[in-house]
């Protein structure tokens, strides 16, 4: 695969790499808040950075046959929606198959799949076109009560579905003019990505952080993210101390951003889109 040149990769195979290299450069960003990254496993017990990186390799096969699958459909409609589901069902199972039954990326699945199908369609209106997709019911869905759902019905919060019918607003609002923004106060290409990472938690109801600890936890995330930002971002000496307070603040709450993590890796899926556009 990565022996191929690149002027002979077709356009499901560039669009499948650039899903893997946001799960990839996600994971490896560090220092994230509670998070897994190059220092250790943040808040989870059965999740390390080989891991990590293991599950979003076993996805690539899946982010092709969703081009793919966009490219021969070529519209947004009930058989593409449908022949997406088909496929995350089966990139999921080969992701837990990879990790011993891990949900590494079952998020992400939901996200860069819708957006990886949408590049293939209409790369100049990726989310709006991931909207229109997320917008169609699955008929052949299961419908368990996973750890989102369950969270949604306790507190009313937006989850991964409606941020995606909405056009993902966190990262078109909150995570992509951060990177921007932070990219044209030089303030390097990590810090700059880990300013996304913080912008898109000051405004999510993540699930994730909701399903550990609460709205306490939540709280905690948002207000300790804007603080961050506040201070200066990571790029400074005073962000970086807010950084570390936030840290310390979501690990004892157990409180992990997967959720905001997930939407860090659309908003770097996009974001290469664009430079390659």
């Amino acid at each position: 695969m990565r022996a191929l040149k690149l002027h002979e990769l077709s356009l499901a195979d560039r669009l499948a790499d650039m899903a893997v290299d946001a799960l990839i450069d996600e994971a490896d960003l560090s220092p994230k808040p509670a998070l897994v990254d190059r220092r250790g496993n943040g808040a989870h017990c059965d999740l390390h950075l080989g891991l990590m990186h293991a599950s979003a390799l076993s996805l690539w096969p899946m982010f092709k046959e969703m081009a793919e699958a966009a490219i021969e459909f070529g519209e947004v409609g009930l058989p593409l929606r449908e022949a997406l589901g088909r496929i995350g069902r089966d990139g999921e199972q080969a992701m837990l198959a990879t990790t011993g039954g891990v949900n590494t990326h079952r998020g992400a699945i939901w996200a860069l799949g819708l957006l990886t199908a949408s590049a293939a369609l209409a790369p100049r209106a990726i989310t709006l076109t991931a909207a229109r997709l997320a917008l169609l019911n699955d008929r052949y869905a299961p419908q368990p009560l996973s750890h989102g759902a369950q969270v949604e019905q306790r507190y009313g919060a937006r989850g991964a579905r409606e941020e995606a019918q909405l056009g993902f607003p966190a990262v078109t609002q909150r995570g992509l003019p951060q990177l921007h923004k932070s990219r044209r106060q030089n303030a390097g290409e990590q810090n700059a990505r880990l300013d996304a990472l913080l912008a898109i938690m000051t405004e999510l109801a993540d699930t994730c952080v909701l399903y550990r600890a609460g709205t306490e936890g939540l709280q905690t995330m948002q207000h300790g993210a804007q603080a961050v930002l506040d201070a200066g971002g990571s790029a400074t000496l005073a962000g970086r101390r807010r950084l570390h307070e936030l840290d310390n603040q979501l690990l004892a709450l157990n409180a992990s951003p997967g959720g905001a993590a997930d939407l860090l890796a659309a908003c770097l899926f996009i974001d290469r889109l664009d430079g390659a556009l």
